[in-house]
């Protein structure tokens, strides 16, 4: 039998703890869709996602996060437009000077109050939901 299962993925949103105002780090997208996106990948298989996001954090940034929270799973079919994907998002936080690596053809860290349009995926709502969280305690429902 065949199963067709969405492909779990991880984003991570990144506060730099040792900066003012705590940014938090976006990356330009190297391959297709082009846009600013979180950091975050796909979970290998035999890894934790957990792990996936850490790994994932290092490989795009530089930087060695500590997770602080799960903070929601987002899973609507059509948030990838490559393939049905849910993503499992974690709050992290981290210091030190990031850097693009890996897929990430830039990388820029913006204020709460500076984030760009052009975003990837889903990741509008996904930071839309962060920001009411981060300033009133108001986790996303269901």
């Amino acid at each position: 039998m065949t199963y067709r299962n969405p492909t779990p993925t991880v984003d991570i949103i990144i506060e730099l703890i040792d900066r003012p105002a705590r940014p938090i780090i976006l990356i330009e997208r190297r391959n297709p869709p082009y846009g600013w996106a979180l950091p975050g990948g796909f979970v290998d298989y035999g890894e934790s996602v957990e792990t996936a996001a850490k790994r994932e954090a290092q490989e795009e940034t530089g930087l060695d996060v500590q997770l602080i929270e799960q903070f929601y799973v987002y899973s609507d079919p059509n948030r990838d437009p490559r393939q049905h994907t849910l993503s499992v998002v974690f709050l992290a936080t981290a210091k030190g000077e990031p850097s693009a690596a890996d897929d990430a053809k830039n990388l820029e860290l913006f204020e709460p109050w500076c984030i760009p349009n052009n975003l990837c995926f889903d990741h509008d709502r996904i930071l839309e939901d962060y920001l009411r969280y981060r300033h009133f305690s108001l986790r996303p429902r269901l």
